[in-house]
């Protein structure tokens, strides 16, 4: 059903009418539209378990290159996007790595992690005014299917994607999705997807006022929608209000729910936070809620050969308590008092940080009820803002997180470490 619904949407999207400028007429050419960028990163996790658990890290230096072509000219613009991706692994322990969570090198049969990996994809692109087909490898970035960019190497996915900006303020998408590329491993069908189908758009009603509304059916696993709203609340020239609402109600095929072992199948998660800004300040204030009968509370991402997950994107959680615990368990309620700083507004110009304390309570395992779990996050992030190194960007992450007995089915308590340092290079 969703397949005929994916097809009719691509069919309103190549014969809708012209309401803005045709991106397709004002093509300047394959070679002369390119681009070919390097992202060199170096990036280090490292997780102090507690209660006993093993310690975690692992290291490693990746080479991240992309190119992407312009359109021939025409009615209908031909393209080619593609990636190369490296990493070296510079820890190599054995004892130390494995964990599903930092997942920059995938042990092998023998329990050992690769010692380096690397692999590409490619994708072909057809623009017709202003709506764009992709086929091919791709990294998607949607609210029910956003690759993880956030370890070493990112995700990827093979498939189709459709995505048109016909009329001004309108973003529709449409997909197919067979394959599943693992960050940590090689080859192109690494994580265990069978296919997965996209649909939705955004829609910017006015400056302040932006919404969205996105479905997704992972074949044998899960159904998802997903819903937006946005709004910004001008207070004076430097101080506003942004109110942001984001909700996922998912649903688990029966039979995944036998093989994966869960107790149900539904679950509804909702966030919505208010920020203060004012000059170079933001304070906000955050409440999320997690409701459904399954034990697994909101599913997402992860690799489904080996994690028992679900395979729609490591960064598929569009939710305000989202840091190194997700606040998603059984009936959960989390709370989060956040807040910002811009250095440049005292002579430190690409120098940020951010602090964040969430509390969770009232979280359900299949032993007990009542549990909590509470996190101190802080990031430092610096980008330098000119000379050679000009955007490369240092960020620094910690994050302490104390679960109760009660909870420690569904998390575990640790203090956590993350240094990244990229350096992006505009070859052409």
């Amino acid at each position: 059903m969703l397949n005929k619904r994916i097809s009719l949407i691509a069919l309103g999207m190549l014969s809708a009418t012209q309401a803005m400028a045709d991106g397709q007429a004002e093509s300047k050419g394959f070679v002369e539209d390119s681009s070919l960028k390097v992202l060199l990163r170096n990036a280090y996790i490292n997780r102090d378990y507690k209660d006993g658990n093993p310690d975690k890290s692992e290291w490693g230096q990746a080479a991240i290159g992309t190119f992407s072509s312009g359109f021939t000219q025409g009615t209908i613009g031909v393209g080619v996007d593609a990636f190369g991706l490296y990493a070296l692994n510079l820890e190599r322990s054995e004892d130390r790595s494995g964990a599903g969570g930092i997942d920059f090198f995938k042990r092998g049969d023998s329990g050992k992690p690769a010692n380096d990996l690397s692999k590409g994809g490619a994708a072909v692109k057809f623009r017709l005014s202003n709506t764009v087909l992709t086929y091919g490898d791709q990294m998607p970035a949607l609210p029910v299917l956003n690759y993880d960019n956030s370890r070493l190497l990112p995700e990827s996915y093979t498939g189709t994607l459709i995505t048109s900006k016909e009329i001004k303020g309108l973003q529709l998408d449409a997909g197919r999705f067979t394959a599943e590329s693992r960050k940590s491993a090689e080859g192109r069908d690494s994580g265990g997807l069978k296919s997965i189908n996209v649909l939705g758009g955004s829609y910017q009603f006015t400056e302040q006022f932006k919404a969205a509304l996105y479905a997704s059916d992972v074949e044998d696993v899960l159904k998802k929608q997903y819903v937006n709203a946005n709004y910004v609340f001008p207070i004076d020239k430097d101080q506003s209000l942004t109110l942001d609402f984001n909700g996922y109600r998912t649903k688990l095929d029966d039979s995944y729910v036998r093989e994966s072992g869960a107790t149900g199948d539904d679950n509804k998660i909702w966030s919505l936070a208010a920020t203060f800004a004012t000059g170079p300040h933001s304070f906000t204030v955050a409440h999320q809620r997690s409701t459904g009968d399954s034990n697994l509370g909101y599913a997402y991402g992860g690799y489904q050969k080996e994690q028992g997950r679900v395979g729609d994107g490591g960064n598929t959680i569009y939710l305000a308590n989202s840091y190194w615990s997700d606040f998603n368990a059984e009936d959960e309620r989390s709370w989060q008092l956040g807040y910002g700083l811009d250095f440049g507004a005292f002579g430190v110009p690409g120098l940020s940080y951010n602090f964040a304390y969430v509390r969770g309570d009232n979280i359900t395992t299949s032993t007990s009820e009542g549990g909590t779990e509470r996190e101190i996050f802080n990031q430092f992030k610096y980008v330098v803002q000119s000379g050679p190194a000009k955007d490369l960007s240092v960020k620094l992450r910690s994050s302490i997180l104390r679960v109760s007995q009660k909870s420690s089915e569904y998390n575990v308590s640790g203090n956590e470490l993350r240094v990244f340092v990229d350096y992006p290079i505009n070859i052409f």
